[in-house]
């Protein structure tokens, strides 16, 4: 399943950083032989993505709860099971629809009716992972960890959750590249990879560059630090 050559853990496994969703076609085509993270509320009504998916180099689903709760929207559940059902023998995994705002029972129902891996938050009992564990072994062997806006200053819960998650799962932390010295994290996604081409083209040197241009930087950019850390120390993260 493994495509390319990343950090590894300590649980023997690499780490896998997904390309948050491209958001337009020229995202999508700097994300090329990339691993992605497909967001059903960002890509779900691109007719356009439907081409591109099959040059990314690994896929992950996503529900779109993060967008959902700072939208204030609902996610149609039928509708996102239908979507993922398209992509899922691409996909590495997909997602359940979770409650970012602290409403376990609603995420527990969700997963019941449209399936997907769940995902533990920080808003949650601590109990609930127990409930979770053998849920995310049926559904695939893979659980998320989630962290309710700001992320920053919660290791103690992101460790407290990887030191009772088995091996033979396969942690993915939603928007945790700031925990990536976390060496039982499997795969976080960026969040803002699209936003640093935006940053890079106010630069006096890079003002003349396209968008598209600076995304081929940023991207250029992940492919190199991918190479390097693979001998680097997890604790001195270069994400």
């Amino acid at each position: 399943m493994v495509k390319n050559e990343k950090c590894t853990t300590t649980a023997g496994k690499p780490l896998t950083v997904y390309l948050g969703s491209p958001d337009n076609a020229i995202q999508a085509n700097a994300a090329r032989e990339m691993p992605v993270l497909l967001s059903f509320a960002l890509a779900g009504g691109y007719k356009w993505i439907n081409q591109y998916v099959p040059s990314f180099d690994r896929l992950l689903i996503d529900c779109g709860a993060y967008t959902a709760y700072s939208r204030n929207t609902t996610i149609d559940g039928p509708a996102y099971k239908a979507w993922y059902e398209r992509w899922k023998h691409f996909a590495d995994a997909y997602a359940g629809i979770d409650d970012i705002a602290g409403d376990w029972r609603k995420s527990l129902d969700n997963y019941e009716r449209y399936g997907g891996f769940p995902t533990i938050h920080d808003t949650d009992p601590p109990e609930l992972l127990d409930d979770l564990i053998p849920l995310a072994k049926e559904r695939g062997g893979w659980l998320g960890i989630g962290l309710k806006p700001p992320r920053e200053n919660k290791e103690e819960f992101v460790r407290s959750v990887c030191d009772r998650v088995p091996d033979d799962i396969h942690i993915h932390g939603w928007a945790l590249r700031y925990y990536t010295h976390i060496r039982r994290l499997d795969s976080v996604d960026s969040t803002n990879w699209w936003r640093d081409a935006m940053d890079i083209r106010v630069l006096p040197l890079c003002k003349h560059l396209t968008y598209g241009e600076t995304l081929e930087i940023v991207v250029k950019r992940y492919r190199r630090q991918s190479r390097l850390i693979v001998d680097t120390p997890r604790q001195e993260s270069l994400f």
